[in-house]
């Protein structure tokens, strides 16, 4: 299966973290691991991609930082939602749907009625 382009994440990047870390605090690779795990293979972040999104996303206030101990006995920056990182997937959660329905409607429509692909 060929490769999927990395300009598809282009704008839903920050979307995609902040959702990963919905549930729990989450180390780099942990947050890599579980968008991969997601999206069935599909998305995969390479720490280019990831650590720069993580610096912006902690300077706009929507998670913090902090320093722990993984469970593999090695110091790792962990990340978690702020309430205002709550607040804001959420919102682009809402967006995202909407867009996806409508880019939806769009191409069933151009298929349904016998249009070029």
């Amino acid at each position: 299966m060929a490769k999927e382009r990395g300009d598809l994440l282009q704008g839903t990047l920050d979307m995609l973290v902040l959702k990963a870390l919905q549930l729990e605090p989450m180390h780099g690779w942990g947050i890599t691991e579980r968008i991969e795990q997601w999206s069935e293979s599909v998305l995969q972040l390479g720490q280019g991609t990831l650590y720069p999104a993580l610096y912006r996303l902690e300077r706009q206030a929507l998670i913090r930082s902090e320093w722990r101990v993984t469970e593999n006995n090695r110091r790792a920056r962990y990340y978690s939602l702020t309430p205002e990182g709550r607040r804001h997937l959420s919102d682009e959660l809402v967006q995202w749907r909407r867009m996806s329905r409508a880019v939806n409607l769009v191409l069933e429509a151009t298929l349904n009625r016998g249009g070029a692909s």
